[in-house]
């Protein structure tokens, strides 16, 4: 029988963020390493008291090593510091540390294929070990892949999008975390660069605000 792929053997017995950035540079859970330029770890410190996760680093992240250093990422600062969240006191990071790409016809590009639910789920001990390290009051899933890392496979953001949610969920990794929480969920900041057109991308942005002053209010 195969054993399933997991970051596991490779997550110290640590709350040390830099420890455990150090150690996922080495991290070959899945068969993700192969093909990315290095492992993307979170940013931000211990005791930050919001914790965002998003799906997985791009090509911007993947060359650079940080977390939302794209597109997306400055995208993400400017809704933050629209909705009263100051970036440098939160803690950022991916439910997956690794690039998942395909190139194209010519080679010249790197085009984003999301994760599947085993690499999501083969990452999760980095994600359990960051929230144990950085304990945030409240932790706002980015994405549908974010939300199903958190939440399970069955989690949907149509159905959660901007509810305050119980942290932790009743079952799955973070089950054992056992300090009461709240979280939210919302979309991703790419999906408003994904907008076709000037008043869908206004509608997205101004939603995506709104979510996060949501979660901005349950740190009260």
């Amino acid at each position: 029988m195969t054993t399933p792929a997991s970051a596991r053997p490779f997550v110290p017995d640590t709350t040390d963020l830099t420890q455990l950035a150090e150690a996922a540079r080495g991290c070959q859970g899945c068969e993700l390493f192969r093909d990315a330029t290095q492992t993307v770890f979170g940013a931000g410190g211990a005791g930050a008291r919001m914790m965002l996760i998003g799906e997985q680093p791009g090509d911007a992240e993947d060359r650079a090593g940080e977390p939302f250093i794209g597109p997306a990422g400055r995208l993400l600062d400017e809704v933050l510091t629209e909705a009263g969240i100051d970036r440098s006191t939160a803690y950022v990071t991916n439910a997956v540390k690794h690039f998942r790409w395909k190139s194209t016809d010519t080679g010249r590009r790197r085009i984003h294929q999301s994760p599947t639910r085993g690499q999501i789920t083969a990452c999760s001990p980095w994600l359990v070990a960051e929230l144990a390290a950085v304990d945030p009051r409240v932790v706002v899933a980015l994405g549908a892949s974010a939300g199903k890392a958190l939440f399970g496979a069955s989690f949907t953001i149509s159905a959660h999008r901007g509810s305050p949610l119980t942290w932790p969920p009743e079952s799955g990794p973070f089950a054992a975390d056992l300090a009461p929480r709240r979280a939210l969920a919302t979309i991703h900041p790419s999906a408003v660069l994904r907008a076709r057109d000037a008043h869908e991308r206004e509608a997205a942005r101004d939603g995506l605000v709104a979510d996060l002053r949501q979660a901005a209010g349950l740190m009260e």
